[in-house]
């Protein structure tokens, strides 16, 4: 099983800190890098450093960056960091607008990665959120027939709907990444309720004591299946989140 954590650079100084932070976990083999609009740091340019400690970088692309009849700007830097494995998503526009974007989907662009860059693993995005289960898989199947070679899901705060959508993937024969995170705020709560649409279970809490629970049936299931995890340590360290667990 991999273990994959994500990590936010806001700079090189700031991804070696949290880097060093990591390095206490032991087992996680994996750092999933989001690219993140409003810090100097580019996913891709992130992935050299976490190479030197010896882990697996996975760089988010935003589809909606690319042009569709220009050169992959981040193809260049991911080559020569070794990197082989990256994580498409649909990326959502600038709020005020300052940067170019573009009409490319996901798909189109693990199409064209697949094309260009054969050697690749490209991972698809599943929100299970996003709209309903039939809709969610048949847009999954979509970047699959576009070459997704596995899926990184969205996290999960209910251990039923885990099951249910293990159930919804498991026929699909694909790597699957399952997702959770800390939430340890009400203001946290509130995010992933209303902007990402997420369901909380009765009896949830915002804590880091529950969120680590939830890790904890996160890593048994995706154990017992022989799938992955993805964590995704948000307003606490890596090590709080998950040491002893893993």
């Amino acid at each position: 099983m991999r273990i994959s954590v994500e990590l936010i650079p806001r700079n090189p100084d700031d991804l070696a800190r949290q880097l060093d932070d990591l390095a206490q976990l032991g087992p996680v083999d994996s750092v999933n890098v989001p690219d993140i609009l409003r810090f100097p740091l580019r996913s891709w340019d992130a992935c050299a450093e976490i190479v030197d400690r010896g882990l697996r970088p996975i760089p988010h692309l935003r589809a909606i960056d690319v042009d569709p009849r220009g050169r992959l700007a981040f193809a260049d830097a991911i080559e020569r960091s070794g990197v082989r494995e990256v994580l498409v998503v649909a990326g959502d526009a600038p709020a005020d607008m300052s940067r170019p974007v573009y009409d490319t989907s996901s798909e189109a662009l693990i199409r064209r990665l697949k094309r260009e860059h054969p050697d690749w693993t490209v991972y698809a995005a599943l929100d299970p959120y996003r709209q309903g289960f039939a809709a969610e898989r048949d847009y999954l199947l979509r970047k699959m027939d576009a070459g997704a070679d596995g899926v990184f899901t969205q996290p999960f705060f209910d251990p039923r709907l885990v099951e249910i959508w293990g159930d919804v993937v498991g026929p699909l024969d694909t790597t699957v990444f399952w997702g959770a995170t800390s939430v340890t705020s009400a203001r946290s709560a509130r995010y992933w309720t209303t902007r990402n649409k997420a369901l909380l279970p009765a009896g949830f809490e915002a804590t880091l004591a529950h969120s680590r629970e939830v890790a904890a049936a996160l890593l048994a299931y995706a154990r017992e299946r022989g799938d992955h995890v993805y964590f995704m340590p948000i307003r606490v360290e890596a090590s709080a989140y998950l040491s002893g667990l893993l």
